[in-house]
């Protein structure tokens, strides 16, 4: 099964960073990975904090992907963010 998740990326300490994988459930999410569609950095507390290809993630789940409970929060608000 395809998933859309979170895979934590090497930062300096105390300095995490996200990026959002298209990967094969099988697969480790550090390791081999279909498409990146976008990154998230916890700690910047602005609207750059969220980058995503909604239309990418868009077409994933509509080939049969599932997103993670936690990217689906992300991306909810990140279209309430720029609904404007």
């Amino acid at each position: 099964m395809v998933v859309i998740r979170l895979s934590l990326r090497a930062r300096p300490k105390n300095r995490p960073y996200y990026q959002i994988l298209v990967a094969d459930q099988r697969k480790s999410p550090k390791k081999k990975y279909i498409e990146r569609v976008g990154g998230y950095d916890p700690l910047l507390k602005h609207d750059n904090a969220l980058t995503l290809n909604l239309e990418r993630i868009e077409h994933w789940v509509s080939q049969g992907a599932q997103m993670s409970p936690r990217l689906k929060q992300l991306v909810k608000r990140y279209k309430k963010a720029h609904a404007a």
